[in-house]
């Protein structure tokens, strides 16, 4: 699909999406009538106030979730109306995922955390998931960790694995969910610049953050106020020279947003 932003492609498509739950005999509405895009090559940020319905949008476009009503094209496929094997699929296919606790499994090593997911993408022959994981783990600062288990590392360690588990099947689209809200400052530095270079490497993001640092590093926000978009922002491809100017003006939209 295309669209009018620079002739970028359109990777993802929810139109009046809606989401709702049963709540002591009544329908709470987390998400309302929500219209949105997701461009291919962009860091999508999306903001706003606990409990606005961003962590339920970024599942319902997923498919972690389901959506009440509406739509989230992906291509032809209405995520939405999706069977479960197909939604599997994608998630071993398409789409990689990282969450604020890192889910890694105890008993297995860095180095077997990423490779089980590598190996769950049946296109992959074992010596190729051996090789990208081995170059990703590399990549990522943990050769030298790559065979201690999740709890012998740091937790900035631990999420740079989760970092490199979620890519390791080159997905279109990476799911983010306050993937630095358990790091200290140190560590959250390091992952939110793992971030910007798989971006600027081309890796598409879409990430949901309450931390202005993070948003930094979007070229596109998106603010949800009572589970409606209420606005957008622009911005230039992240440049750490330009950091302060840029602090100024998401900080300045984010106070229109009356965040």
């Amino acid at each position: 699909m295309k669209n009018m932003k620079n002739n970028q492609k359109t990777i993802l498509s929810a139109k009046d999406l809606c989401r709702s739950f049963a709540h002591n005999g009544g329908q709470v509405h987390v998400l309302q009538h929500i219209d949105l895009d997701i461009y291919e090559g962009d860091f999508t940020v999306i903001m706003g106030a606990s409990g606005s319905g961003k962590s339920t949008l970024l599942y319902s476009l997923s498919g972690m979730d389901r959506a009440t009503s509406g739509q989230v094209l992906y291509g032809e496929l209405n995520i939405v109306k999706a069977k479960e094997n197909k939604l599997s699929e994608l998630r071993h296919t398409d789409f990689g995922f990282i969450f604020q606790q890192m889910h890694l499994v105890s008993n297995l090593t860095l180095f077997e955390n990423v490779a089980v997911s590598g190996y769950l993408n049946k296109a992959a022959s074992s010596a190729e998931v051996k090789k990208r994981t081995n170059e990703l783990l590399e990549k990522m600062g943990l050769e030298k960790v790559k065979s201690h288990l999740p709890s012998q590392v740091s937790g900035g360690e631990q999420q740079r694995c989760a970092i490199a588990r979620a890519v390791v099947n080159n997905p279109r689209l990476l799911f983010a969910d306050e993937p630095t809200g358990a790091l200290n400052r140190h560590n959250t530095t390091e992952v939110l610049d793992l971030l910007t270079e798989l971006n600027s490497a081309g890796q598409s993001i879409l990430m949901v953050t309450h931390d202005l640092r993070a948003a930094l590093r979007a070229n596109r926000l998106v603010y949800i106020e009572d589970g409606r978009v209420i606005g957008t922002l622009d911005l230039p491809p992240y440049n750490a020279e330009e950091e302060h100017s840029r602090e100024v003006q998401v900080n300045a939209w984010l106070s229109s947003m009356k965040w």
